[in-house]
């Protein structure tokens, strides 16, 4: 296994690049794979996100495009790299940009939620690196403005991910269409058997590489755990978010829901109630999210209410408070989510909710990251019961889908905290925060 980028097989440009970004030891990921793939190897790639799998498919490829250029055809692509949401096609379209500084190539990214024009635009001419949603791409497919006969390299990146967002369907149509002969990658975070299933319809001869991250949550994240019922969990919401705003230095808060319709409920109650706040979710389109995103950075809105999917994206320095109002149902995104604080070597605080549909899912996250979340009983809404009935083994009953978010956890039945708007519950403590305070959070 290779154990410096310079004594790889890469071209004069990229370790060039890699010099100046100061890359000088690849991750596992990276070790493995680059010289697998600068064979011409297909690879299964079993990695999650944070483990440097982007560098270990963008260097080879690039290399590729460096070493043996090709005339592009109008509407073709050399490369092509499918991934499951807009931020993370961003995420690896900024790559490719970013190693490929001192390459010549051409890239564009397609993805539905803004006008499809510029996108048709850019491939009129054709490309060398395409990175596109299933969607959108399938879109300009059926409209006769994407050729991907001539497809020599095939990334598909957060298969977990794709196909838990209900892409099979669109990704199998978009692999009939690719060439047979063609370098194929395949990057998922799980195996389960339908997504083994798909990697042996794509893979020849597939070499494996498969990386266990580590799984550490931030020193200086301090984390708490409330357990708390789901109809007072609006009423923790704003004390924390009170406390926040009377803060020496305010700073930002994201607050996680499980579902988009429950974090947009949420981010309406919260808006009601006197804080400035907004929701980013994959219902929204791109212009909307990255409006939402830019007014947070700049801490014209405060709280910024999110789904997990959407959030892969956020990388904002200020945010001193995450909430997870709901757990997540996989626990790896429990360390994704507190990691958006406590960034650059900054403070942070997390802050975790859990009600009783929610029990199974807390267990969950404390195996994964082996230590028990501190426990916060000092707050007035604590609930005993529910503390007893995690520490007994209770087993709570499944939670459906569409529940969570600003809602009621079992399919809903339980509204955003209250009835009328303004006031987050019946129950009878803050409904709105005071003058005072509203000034203070819209500062």
């Amino acid at each position: 296994m290779t154990t410096t980028f310079e004594a790889m097989a890469l071209a004069a440009p990229l370790k060039q690049v890699l010099n100046e970004l100061n890359y000088t030891t690849p991750s596992p990921v990276q070790a493995q794979a680059i010289p697998l793939l600068l064979e011409g190897r297909d690879l299964l790639g079993c990695a999650q996100t944070g483990t440097g799998k982007t560098a270990s498919f963008a260097l080879p490829i690039l290399n590729a495009l460096h070493n043996d250029p090709h005339p592009i055809r109008t509407k073709q692509c050399r490369v092509l790299v499918l991934a499951p949401t807009r931020e993370l096609a961003g995420q690896v379209a900024k790559s490719f940009s970013t190693y490929g500084e001192k390459i010549r190539f051409r890239l564009t990214t397609i993805w539905g939620g803004v006008g499809q024009r510029p996108q048709v635009n850019a491939m009129r001419t054709g490309v060398d690196v395409l990175v596109a949603t299933p969607g959108r791409l399938l879109d300009l497919i059926d409209q006769g403005h994407i050729d991907l006969s001539a497809v020599d390299f095939f990334v598909l990146d957060e298969v977990d991910r794709m196909l838990d967002m209900g892409f099979l369907r669109d990704v199998n149509r978009i692999i009939d269409l690719l060439p047979k002969k063609k370098q194929s990658l395949f990057f998922s975070a799980t195996l389960a058997p339908n997504i083994v299933s798909l990697a042996q319809k794509i893979l020849r001869n597939p070499a494996h590489v498969t990386i266990t991250p580590e799984v550490t949550t931030a020193e200086r994240i301090e984390q708490k755990l409330c357990f708390v019922d789901r109809g007072n969990k609006m009423y923790l919401l704003q004390q924390l978010l009170e406390k926040q705003s009377q803060a020496k230095e305010a700073k930002l808060t994201i607050v996680f829901g499980r579902t988009k319709h429950g974090s947009n409920k949420l981010a309406h109650a919260l808006t009601a109630a006197g804080y400035e706040a907004e929701a980013i979710h994959g219902n929204k389109s791109q212009a909307q999210r990255e409006k939402a995103l830019a007014k947070f950075k700049q801490g014209l809105v405060p709280v910024l209410v999110a789904t997990d999917v959407a959030a892969r994206g956020v990388d904002v320095k200020d945010i001193g408070l995450v909430v997870n109002y709901d757990l997540p149902n996989e626990p790896e995104a429990y360390v994704h989510r507190i990691g958006r604080t406590g960034r650059a070597g900054a403070d942070g605080l997390a802050v975790s909710f859990c009600a009783e549909d929610e029990i199974d899912f807390l267990r969950d996250i404390e195996k994964l990251i082996k230590n028990q979340i501190p426990r916060d009983t000092s707050h007035q809404w604590h609930s005993e019961n529910l503390q007893e009935k995690h520490r007994t083994g209770f087993k709570p009953p499944k939670v459906k889908q569409g529940g969570g978010g600003g809602g009621g956890g079992r399919g809903g039945q339980q509204n955003s905290g209250g009835g009328r708007r303004g006031q987050p519950s019946s129950q009878g403590t803050p409904s709105r925060t005071s003058g005072a305070a509203r000034r203070r959070t819209r500062r």
